[in-house]
């Protein structure tokens, strides 16, 4: 290994509360009993007009917990929660560690195939999901898996608003076969003596995103999930007893540490708003003047592009961070010009439990001059990141590699993929899959996915550096660019993109904008305008889906 990573160049760059040491981790089970203890009527859940204190979220997440133990659940058994960032979701989980479970955080908008690939991969026995998808299609799921214990909930409770902007739906009858989440929480059990989950022990078996092939389940402890979330209490520097806004889906391993597991570390009040809906999410900053959020880019273009979005919805923000997807320079910039704050970069994975590298918040993000590209931050100070080449061999500052990270918050590998681990964490070092480089400061700057690179004619195409051109045009709202067969050149660039809302320009238009700004090999040969690119959850847009649409329509 060379000197140049070893030595931590970022190092100089953060300030000295940034650097000090992290205690001895725990888990978020005990930062909620050390909250409650200290602070129990402060507000820990605040849902529309909806509030739980820190000694009630306690006592009801203790009786989900009593109640999964009398139901036969044991220790380190899988917990499968899938539900919408309300209150039960919170509840769900802190009640499955305190009953000693690992929680397997489903994304709600999956389908029954990829429900099933997770609950039986990760052996669950237990499935906490709503009353809506249990009748739809959870139950018959279900059947095929290992699950024995069910328990529903309606996101209409813990609450008396309800927005129909986002909470659609009514009660459903209950059910025969399942029991009620927020009747079991309000049941006064008291949480089963002896399992209280150590450092060392298993969190969360979280899925991939899945967006370039099967998802697998990283095992994030539970000192994974305190080491970074300390790190973002004693990082960002905001007030005492600190309001956060769940943008992130808490199933999303960014919302679960940087939102929900910062907050509680904080001991501050975390607010919800079931879905992203840019004017429900627009009346909550008004309403609860929030100190912090994190998201994906996309999140901020709808922010931004919403009718009703003016500079004081964002006034009371501290910090607002970017994750989970690449964030354009000129989006920063438009967001800042049109309503004040700097947008944050940040950059992380699932495997690394969240962020190893992010803007602090005395210092703003450089943009490389040769590539356009914004910096994603500086790794913390316990955190080692090393660009490297196939070798796993150091490549010199400013030249491109693979991005490698190593530090407490990555997890200890895959769950029962053995092969897999060994493959992605070398020597416990995790192989993220990811371009980059870091200049000589520390700054670390991610090109793309290795498995995005376009080769047209030989030459290499990374997708972010049209992307990020397209950015600046104005009318551009989503980008999204993908190689596609071409008889000639093997790979040509194909851009999807979406507009802003009263926008216009056509694919001639923007190939050419493209064409002035870029290498000829670089700019896309094909343009196709969508009213909205495809999305997980976090707000990544899909590339995979989009390759497979242009060969669909071939």
């Amino acid at each position: 290994m060379s000197p140049g990573y070893a030595d931590k160049p970022w190092l100089d760059l953060l300030e000295e509360h940034q650097k000090a040491p992290i205690g001895p981790a725990d888990s978020l089970v005990h930062a909620l009993r050390r909250a409650a203890a200290e602070a129990p009527e402060r507000t820990f859940l605040a849902y529309f007009d909806g509030r739980l204190g820190y000694r009630e979220a306690d006592a009801l997440s203790d009786a989900v917990a009593g109640h999964l133990a009398a139901r036969g659940l044991e220790r380190g058994d899988r917990v499968a929660v899938l539900l919408q960032n309300s209150p039960h979701f919170v509840l769900a989980v802190l009640g499955a560690w305190k009953a000693g479970a690992v929680v397997v955080p489903v994304n709600p908008m999956y389908k029954a195939g990829e429900v099933t690939h997770v609950l039986r991969d990760a052996e669950v026995t237990a499935l906490i999901c709503s009353d809506r998808a249990w009748e739809t299609y959870l139950r018959d799921t279900a059947r095929d898996s290992p699950v024995r214990i069910v328990l529903t909930g309606c996101e209409r409770d813990f609450q008396t608003r309800d927005d129909e902007r986002v909470l659609t739906f009514e009660r459903l009858p209950p059910a025969g076969d399942a029991d009620d989440l927020t009747t079991v929480a309000r049941a006064g059990r008291t949480a089963p003596e002896g399992r209280d989950p150590g450092p060392g022990d298993i969190a969360l078996i979280s899925y991939t995103s899945g967006t370039s092939g099967t998802p697998k389940g990283a095992t994030n402890t539970h000192g994974n999930i305190m080491y970074n979330a300390e790190r973002q209490r004693t990082g960002l520097r905001l007030p005492e007893a600190p309001v956060y806004f769940a943008l992130a889906p808490l199933f999303h391993i960014t919302g679960m540490v940087c939102q929900l597991g910062a907050c509680l570390n904080s001991a501050g009040t975390l607010v919800l708003a079931y879905r992203f809906e840019a004017g429900v999410v627009l009346d909550a900053f008004a309403e609860h003047r929030p100190h912090y959020t994190v998201g994906p880019a996309t999140a901020f273009m709808a922010l931004a592009a919403h009718p009703s979005a003016t500079r004081d919805h964002f006034s009371s923000f501290r910090v607002i961070s970017s994750g989970g997807a690449p964030l354009p320079p000129a989006l920063v910039e438009k967001f800042r010009a049109g309503f004040g704050p700097y947008l944050r970069n940040g950059y992380g994975l699932t495997e690394c439990t969240a962020p190893c590298a992010s803007v602090p918040p005395h210092l703003e993000a450089p943009v490389d001059p040769e590539s356009g590209t914004l910096a994603v931050g500086l790794p913390g100070p316990d955190t080692l990141v090393r660009i490297v080449d196939d070798r796993g061999e150091d490549v010199p500052f400013g030249q491109q590699g693979e991005i490698a990270v190593s530090g407490p918050q990555v997890v200890p590998g895959y769950w029962r993929r053995p092969d897999a681990t060994a493959e992605t964490f070398p020597d416990g070092e995790l192989r993220t899959g990811d371009i980059g480089f870091m200049d000589e400061r520390g700054w670390l700057y991610v090109v793309d996915r290795k498995k995005d690179m376009i080769n047209a004619s030989g030459f290499k195409v990374w997708p972010r550096e049209v992307e990020d051109v397209l950015y600046t045009h104005p009318a551009v709202r989503e980008a999204a660019v993908v190689g596609v067969p071409d008889g000639y050149r093997g790979e040509t660039v194909k851009a999807y993109i979406s507009l802003r809302p009263g926008a216009a320009a056509d694919p001639e238009e923007l190939a050419a904008y493209c064409r002035e700004r870029l290498a000829a090999y670089k700019y896309p040969r094909q343009v196709e305008v969508l009213p909205d690119l495809p999305k997980t959850a976090s707000g990544k847009i899909l590339r995979r889906e989009l390759r497979s649409r242009t060969l669909d329509n071939r």
